[in-house]
């Protein structure tokens, strides 16, 4: 079978297809009516199908708001109005991830600090590399990283939060005007900015996957921890999920990026900022469709990572993409476009590697996600 899930969830409903169905859905491209789509597949693959058949498909996807027409459009809408109607964003993992209430929540991520055995702040920090893996498998290592960051995120009057849109949609970067919340309290978003790079590159570029924000997991693990860090005093953020990069690409010219580096350099130059990109390293195994690790096999992706946040550490933005780009991002970097971004904000930079974690992805430890904690300054 195939799921067919939106991932925006307008409906809360997926459907399922048998695989030998599925050749239809390529014919469902909008040119055709049910009488037009069976005599299409009649024609196509030779299938004599009953009318009550593609009649009962269409109507299944219809219902799953799987079809791009008016009824798909006006959920959407309504979903947008009342993401941006809410007071903030909810913290969507509050309570399944990690403890809803703040006490609680403040003893479990002094606990990985004690874990981890942080060392002291160190001073004149510009940005940080932080997991967005889940707590249980990540907390010492974003203990690490965001207490030896702690005195530039004290000082901070503005946070760049870049998150993984792991929702797969096509903007390059989507923005949001909602403020995100934590148990401590609520972080606002930095609308001024928001609204310059709308007005410089407009809303449709910036804003047509603004609902993946709803729950995207990588921008709102990172927050807990910065609101954590900061002793619960909210400080303003730039909230920024980062999608596919195509300004490498044939046609680059399209991508949004130059314009948006350009964009918030004008408009943060006099403020106290922070970059953070919130990025996961390798993803490798069975779970994530490949060949299953062993002892050796670790270590040749230790080895990758390591060459990885070479370029990264020398504050190398071109070297990183372009060591991705070799190998067609064979480890399933979970993070490119994040850190890649956070390079590229910061300008001449270079870092140091805090810490570093190879973590169980499967219950035969075949699989692994790989993290890192870096700081630049």
């Amino acid at each position: 079978m195939l799921l067919l899930r939106d991932p925006l969830e307008l409906s809360g409903k997926a459907v399922f297809i048998p695989r030998e169905v599925a050749p239809i859905l390529a014919l469902c491209d909008g040119t055709r009516d049910v009488a037009g789509l069976a005599a299409a597949v009649s024609i196509r693959y030779g299938w004599q199908l009953p009318l009550y058949l593609l009649t009962d498909l269409v109507e299944a996807l219809d219902d799953a708001l799987l079809l791009d027409n008016e009824r798909y459009a006006q959920a959407r809408a309504a979903a947008v109005s009342e993401f941006r109607s809410e007071p903030f964003r909810q913290p969507s993992l509050a309570g399944l991830s990690y403890p809803a209430e703040p006490e609680e929540l403040r003893a479990l991520l002094h606990g990985f600090e004690q874990e981890a055995g942080a060392a002291p702040a160190a001073p004149g920090v510009r940005g940080l590399i932080s997991p967005h893996i889940d707590y249980e498998r990540g907390g010492a290592v974003y203990a690490r990283v965001w207490a030896e960051a702690a005195e530039a995120v004290r000082a901070a009057d503005l946070v760049i939060l870049l998150g993984t849109d792991h929702h797969g949609g096509e903007g390059e970067v989507t923005l949001t005007r909602q403020s995100y919340a934590t148990p401590f309290g609520v972080l606002p978003t930095c609308t001024t900015v928001v609204d310059a790079l709308a007005a410089a590159i407009g809303e449709d570029a910036l804003f047509a996957g603004e609902l993946f924000h709803r729950d995207e997991h990588s921008i709102e693990l990172a927050a807990v921890w910065l609101h954590y860090i900061r002793g619960g005093e909210p400080c303003e953020v730039l909230p920024v999920l980062c999608g596919p990069l195509r300004h490498r690409q044939e046609g680059g010219e399209a991508s949004v990026i130059p314009r948006f580096l350009e964009v918030v350099a004008e408009s943060t130059r006099d403020r106290q900022v922070v970059v953070v990109a919130a990025a996961d390293l390798a993803h490798v195994g069975p779970a994530f469709g490949g060949a299953p690790l062993d002892a050796l096999g670790k270590e040749r992706l230790r080895s990758a990572d390591d060459a990885l946040l070479a370029h990264v550490c020398a504050g190398d933005a071109e070297g990183f993409l372009e060591a991705i780009e070799r190998c067609e991002n064979a480890n399933n970097v979970c993070g490119v476009s994040s850190i890649y971004l956070a390079l590229r904000l910061l300008g001449e930079t270079a870092g140091e590697r805090v810490a570093y974690a190879v973590c169980p992805a499967d219950e035969a430890d075949t699989s692994v996600v790989t993290i890192g904690g870096v700081l630049l300054w």
